[in-house]
């Protein structure tokens, strides 16, 4: 109000003739309509391709300045590095595109990181004696950059490309930026050379200069589709056409082809019955997995109670017998275009789902039934992580029943992980005599070679893996195994980002498993791999 009541009060008569008043701002929905529906608006952003983004950097001060270069007591060093600078400024901005798998969250990098570091980087190779590429790597990923990033997987990433950067081998001749050698530092040259050399590199960019295999591509185009497709939703009538059933007629359908479904599974109005369930499974001090099991009915029963209420109390809004409230017609319109209402999904009602309507129920479904057999059937040898609704008690669970079998403070424990050869491990195998097996798991950006028992690089056109079963081995952090290792993030969906709940774990991020490689752990990282409890569909 403050600032709209300023721009209010300017008198034209009073005001110099040449008086402009000047607003600069990030995207922000608080800012004031009246001032935007009343001033010339302009917006900057980096421009798309990483070719555009790179000839843009060398129009920017201090790089454009021929004197920036002429007052650097390693000139030719500066022009390599600088080159080297704005590659990364590029491909970093350009990783967004590609949604989660180039970064959890996409920053905002902007052009502000670059001026800084090229300036810092001018000040550091001025200093006599050897370049000081460590302090440089912490000033420009921890600092300049690494300032914006809030997720560490990402901070990893950022690190990982920026070595491939910032590094001795930069000044070598034709040292190659991509595996393919299309992207090389060029040799020494003025502005007008560099600006040349970037003219001649090639419009079309291949997934490999980002480090991501080719399937990224295609991840890439889905998201973009999906965009669109979510977009052209959001302007469709909601009103049916002529000849078929009425929208009404519809929503009852669902309804009650929905309500079916849990009926089948969960015949009881309330869920699990919860009392019986503490009865056969009581609170044990040698079994967490009791108290687990307990909980997670009583998660469930909540989810399942909210369906069943707001699908009943839609039926009697369509046929008139209650007001329509808002909530009910937010859920109607979502479930009209197969979407997951958000009646069940607010205040963490729900778990974790990027789901249609359809897929959610059938997983739902899948859910109520894993709960249901382990109750009637015992404690399931194999532990469908996708099925559990607060995935870290189960984990804890699984590490407070060794921390008390051999008297260990459980502080001192953590995972070691053992992949399971295939069919070693069947439902009604015996279970491990520490930990547990899970199963549930899906590969992004890679595969698991069952004959090498290593990860893989993915078959093309191919962008999940089913893992197989892993063994979860609780034991002393002295006691780990060790071998060579990618720490492969664990995430509850494809979105991969999330935020933290009020016990202090992420919404979404689950664990890091580590994944037996025979490459550099840094490959898979700018491959984005992570594994994930759920598909999108």
């Amino acid at each position: 109000p403050t600032l709209e009541l300023i721009c209010e009060n300017i008198n034209d008569d009073v005001a110099h003739p040449n008086f402009r008043l000047w607003l600069t701002s990030y995207p922000s929905p608080k800012f004031p309509i009246t001032i935007l529906q009343n001033g010339v608006k302009m917006t900057t952003e980096p421009p798309k391709g990483l070719k555009n983004n790179l000839a843009n950097s060398y129009t920017l001060d201090p790089i454009s300045d021929t004197k920036f270069f002429e007052t650097c007591d390693k000139k030719a060093e500066l022009k390599r590095m600088t080159y080297a600078l704005c590659f990364f400024h590029a491909l970093i901005q350009e990783r967004r595109s590609f949604g989660p798998v180039g970064w959890n969250i996409a920053y905002g990098f902007n052009d502000s990181d670059l001026r800084i570091s090229v300036q810092q980087l001018h000040m550091f190779l001025n200093y006599k004696g050897d370049i000081p590429y460590k302090a440089l790597r912490y000033l420009i990923g921890q600092c300049n950059y690494g300032g914006r990033v809030t997720d560490d997987r990402d901070r990893r990433c950022l690190l990982s490309i920026l070595d491939i950067f910032f590094t001795p081998n930069i000044h070598k001749a034709g040292y190659k930026l991509s595996p393919s050698g299309t992207y090389v530092v060029p040799p020494e040259d003025d502005a007008k050379g560099y600006i040349e050399f970037i003219n001649k590199l090639p419009v079309q960019v291949h997934p490999e200069v980002f480090g991501f295999h080719e399937n990224a591509d295609i991840t890439k185009d889905q998201q973009e589709t999906n965009l669109l497709l979510d977009s052209i939703l959001l302007t469709l009538d909601s009103g049916s056409s002529g000849g078929g059933k009425s929208q009404e007629e519809i929503l009852e359908d669902l309804a009650n082809d929905i309500l079916a479904k849990l009926d089948a599974f969960l015949p009881n109005e309330k869920g699990f019955d919860v009392e019986l369930v503490a009865e056969k499974y009581p609170v044990l001090y040698e079994e967490s997995m009791n108290t687990v099991l307990q909980q997670e009915c009583l998660r469930y029963n909540k989810l399942t109670c909210q369906i069943r209420k707001s699908l009943k109390d839609l039926k009697k809004a369509l046929k008139g017998q209650i007001v329509m409230s808002g909530a009910l017609e937010s859920m109607a319109n979502s479930m009209s275009l197969g979407r997951v209402p958000t009646l069940w999904t607010e205040n963490n009602m729900s778990y974790p789902s990027l789901k249609p309507l359809s897929g959610y129920i059938d997983d739902l479904v899948k859910r109520v039934q894993f709960f249901a057999d382990w109750i009637s059937d015992g404690i399931p040898t194999i532990m469908w992580i996708s099925g559990i609704f607060f995935t870290q008690a189960m984990l804890t669970g699984a590490m407070q029943n060794f921390a008390r079998k051999y008297t260990k403070p459980i502080d001192m424990i953590q995972f070691d992980f053992q992949f399971m050869k295939k069919g070693a491990v069947e439902k009604k195998s015996p279970k491990p005599s520490d930990g547990i097996y899970i199963n549930g798991l899906f590969l992004e950006a890679a595969q698991w070679d069952n004959d090498k028992m290593e990860l893989a690089e993915s078959s093309p056109k191919v962008l999940f893996y089913d893992t197989p079963v892993i063994w979860l081995k609780p034991c002393e952090i002295k006691d780990l195994s060790k071998f060579s290792h990618y720490a492969c993030p664990v995430y509850r969906t494809s979105e991969r980002h999330g935020m933290l709940s009020t016990t202090g774990h992420s919404t979404n991020f689950v664990m890091f498993l580590k994944v037996p490689t025979s490459l550099d752990a840094g490959h898979w990282v700018k491959r984005g791999v992570a594994m994930i409890t759920q598909l999108d569909d």
